[in-house]
């Protein structure tokens, strides 16, 4: 399952515009089918033909899904089957979520809602459905995190929304979220209230294309990855991941940052993959030798002028328990040249390094 959520995560994350998402992909991903298997009995699968019967005008419906993308719709349809597993409702015009729009559907495992234009979701919208555990409300104009979410819900997307604030407790009780997904939003760091991440135990927090100045001291404590991509901070600092020990991939590519405070790496022991690349720094950041696990790190398209023998590599043989698999340092005024070879004796093969000519 985590390994389906990571792979999921890493394709929809990164999109800056919408894509739409395949639900059958999904389902055969995420194997919904043998999730809701328990549940099944001989009369339910004989009755799917008249449930089906009445399936919305111009959607399609097969047993256990609903889908009504690219229909115009500005509601929720009506009289949907009890039994479904998933709705589709991506790229319509729905303008609100209504208290009563998934009443009596408890067997709910992934909701769709992408590309509408949803600003306004009941408190009540949510309620007694219990199983489900995919909410894509990307690409909406909802303004905050909304009320009473599922409580046990997986995976949580608000990419490209109009969130300014994160309210205290406005996750509360979702302790099985894996993946929160809240890029391109217009939050600032002044717009997360303390305890805003309260009880959550999430593996991923996507918050790149926001208005963040500075790496956020309040995400959960159980995070493995961290996309803070196309922000504006300025500089990282000692405190920034003494909370995010778990941490293994960390990107900070296109900010602003100009340099890396002694010590903040070492809060991170167990990272894998850092990418800061596009950003300010004028020297390799010091810490990565002490990073036994860590294997990529990309610096290119920075101001670094020189690059030390022992910056990458610990000086004692054996201290690295994973070898570099890639270092880029292309795009750098520093020339490859007056790099010592030995400063590259920790990478697993020749094409783990990338070097070039620093052009203007």
């Amino acid at each position: 399952m985590r390994v389906a959520l990571l792979l999921c995560m890493l394709t929809l994350g990164s999109s800056k515009y919408y894509q739409h998402v395949d639900v059958m992909d999904i389902m055969r991903n995420y194997d919904v089918m043998m999730a809701d298997s328990d549940d099944d009995d001989d009369d339910n699968n004989n009755n799917y033909d008249d449930q089906y019967d009445s399936c919305p005008l111009g959607c399609h419906c097969s047993p256990r899904v609903v889908q009504c993308s690219d229909q115009g719709l500005i509601n929720v349809p009506a009289k949907l089957p009890s039994d479904i597993l998933m709705i589709d409702l991506q790229n319509n015009d729905i303008t609100q979520i209504k208290e009563n729009d998934f009443k009596g559907l408890d067997k709910l495992y992934g909701l769709f809602l992408i590309n509408n234009r949803i600003s306004k979701i009941h408190p009540n919208a949510f309620k007694n459905m219990n199983r489900l555990r995919l909410l894509y409300l990307s690409y909406n104009f909802l303004t905050e995190i909304p009320a009473n979410l599922p409580p046990n819900i997986i995976e949580l997307r608000f990419h490209e929304n109009k969130i300014n604030r994160i309210q205290r407790d406005a996750f509360k009780g979702l302790k099985k979220l894996h993946v929160l997904e809240l890029g391109a939003n217009p939050l600032a760091n002044s717009g997360i209230e303390l305890g805003a991440f309260n009880g959550l135990a999430t593996l991923y927090v996507g918050m790149a294309e926001t208005r963040l100045t500075a790496v956020p001291k309040d995400l959960p404590s159980s995070i493995t990855e961290l996309n803070l991509e196309y922000n504006k901070v300025l500089k990282v600092e000692v405190e920034d991941f003494i909370r995010y020990k778990n941490l293994q991939r960390l990107s900070l590519s296109f900010n602003q940052i100009r340099f890396v405070e002694n010590g903040s790496l070492a809060n991170i022991p167990n990272i894998r993959e850092i990418h800061l690349d596009n950003n300010s720094l004028k020297k390799v950041p010091a810490g990565l030798s002490s990073l036994r696990y860590l294997q990529v790190i990309f610096l290119h398209a920075n101001k670094i002028t020189s690059v030390g023998v022992n910056d990458f590599c610990p000086i004692r043989f054996g201290e690295k328990k994973n070898l570099y698999s890639g270092i880029s340092l292309f795009a750098n005024p520093v020339k490859y040249w007056d790099i010592h070879p030995a400063t590259f004796r920790c990478v697993g093969g020749r094409q783990g390094v990338q070097l070039g000519n620093f052009r203007k």
